[in-house]
Formats: C-alpha cells, structure tokens, sequence
C-alpha cells in the first residue's frame, strides 16, 4: 500500500507515513481472541487529496492478524502481556484516533493498557460494518481536558475513597465526558457485601448520564456531562462507559 497523501510506499496498510508525517489510519477495529486477533484499519470519514474527494473511497485499508499460543498457569500472564504487546504495537504504528474492540474482556483490558488511544467496546457480530455505521453517525466533540480536571461541583466527597476517585477517574477519562459533577451520599440504602460498585445509568434526552456508586448501605449519584446532543448519542457513551467500569472491576 502507498502513503494516502504523498504516495509513499508504507510496509504495512494504514502505517502511518514516516515521509510526510501523514496518519493513513483513523480507526482500527479490534477482534480480540484468545489465540488470534485482527486488526482491521479504517481510513477517514472525509479522507481527501488536493484534488477533491479519493477515488478509492473504499473505508478499510486492510487486516493484521496475530496469533499466539494460549499458556496455562504462571506462564500465561507473561504469554498475555506478549500477545497485548504484539497487538499494541500494531496499534501504534497506526496512530489512529480511535480504536474499536470486541472480543475476550482479558485480551481487550491487557491491550487498553498496553495503549494510550480513546478506546471503544463494540459487540455486534460484525463489529468493522457495526463501527462503520456508528462513525457515520456519530459526530461527537473530544474532550481533551486531563480527568482530575472533569471532576468538579459542591460536593467533593466520595463513597469508597480511593476507590470510589478511582471510579469516577475512569469515567472521567472517557474522550466524550465533559464534567463529572458528585452528588451527596445517601446511606439508607440496602446494605451489600458485594464491595464497591459502579453503574452508569440511562440517558437523558440531552445526552447525559448518572453514575451510581455503591458501598455497602451508601448510594451516591454523580452528575456525568458529556458532549452528546441527544438520548441516542448519549446512550452509545453509556455503554462505553459501563464497558470501562466492567473492564476495571467495578461492575
């Protein structure tokens, strides 16, 4: 494959260009299993040259597939961190702004934290048609402002402590939150031995969304603004939210 902007050979589709400094991959999508992932490179969604739209409009660059052999015992977390790593670095030769995942939670959370891209659960059987009618649809402002930042209002206490901060940071952190404002705790709530424990709840017809925090008999429900216009929209960042919560033990 050649560069998409200057015509350069790449070694690989949808490598970044080392030439002109150009990203040829917007997204990729992942499908993770325990032995073989694929990567699946997407370009933009309004990829042009100087000379007006492309003529090869077709989306997907191409696929990457990674193997490996599942280990048992103390050797498989050596083997996860490997399989993570061969992925990740797939990843990053990309850049790509956003990337995609289904497939085995433990593969997708080794992988998340092997990378530093905004990163989006998907679960449709065919997750490259599913994250090609989504990015069709959806137009959402990126939040760079650092997590600590997004978190703010009267209330500064948290259920659960460190524990709760650490919650509420991973939501936080979503490209798509714009503020998490923390509510006041109510403690006459049903007591639980289940721990600490996150949810965010339906959106509202503005796109936002609550995130209840529970520890024991306390309930706190925390206010998340996020950049979405409208329930539709806002529904999509809740399940990605509640993915990340699920993905960092919290569900």
């Amino acid at each position: 494959m050649k560069c998409r902007h200057c015509a350069s050979p790449l070694e690989k589709p949808g490598d970044f260009c080392l030439v002109c400094r150009e990203r040829n991959t917007e997204a990729v999508v992942l499908e993770a299993g325990r032995d073989r992932a694929t990567l699946t490179m997407l370009a933009g969604e309004d990829d042009e040259n100087d000379h007006g739209p492309r003529a090869d409009a077709d989306p997907v660059l191409g696929e990457t597939t990674i193997t490996t052999m599942p280990e048992d015992g103390d050797n498989e977390v050596v083997e996860l961190r490997n399989f993570a790593g061969l992925i990740g670095d797939e990843i990053r030769r990309k850049r790509p702004e956003e990337v995609y995942a289904g497939g085995e939670r433990a593969i997708i959370r080794a992988v998340r934290d092997d990378i530093h891209h905004s990163f989006y659960r998907v679960d449709d059987e065919e997750p490259v048609q599913a994250v090609l009618e989504r990015r069709s649809t959806r137009a959402l402002d990126v939040v760079e402002t650092p997590p600590a930042e997004k978190i703010g209002g009267s209330h500064t206490t948290l259920i659960g402590g460190r524990t709760g901060m650490r919650a509420i940071r991973a939501v936080a952190g979503h490209p798509h939150v714009k503020k998490v404002i923390p509510g006041p705790i109510d403690a006459g709530g049903k007591g639980s031995q289940s721990g600490m424990r996150a949810k965010v709840t339906r959106a509202d017809n503005g796109g936002n969304v609550r995130m209840l925090l529970r520890d024991g008999s306390s309930v706190q429900e925390n206010r998340v603004v996020t950049t979405a216009r409208d329930r539709e929209m806002g529904e999509r960042i809740r399940d990605d939210l509640n993915d990340v919560l699920s993905e960092s033990d919290f569900q």
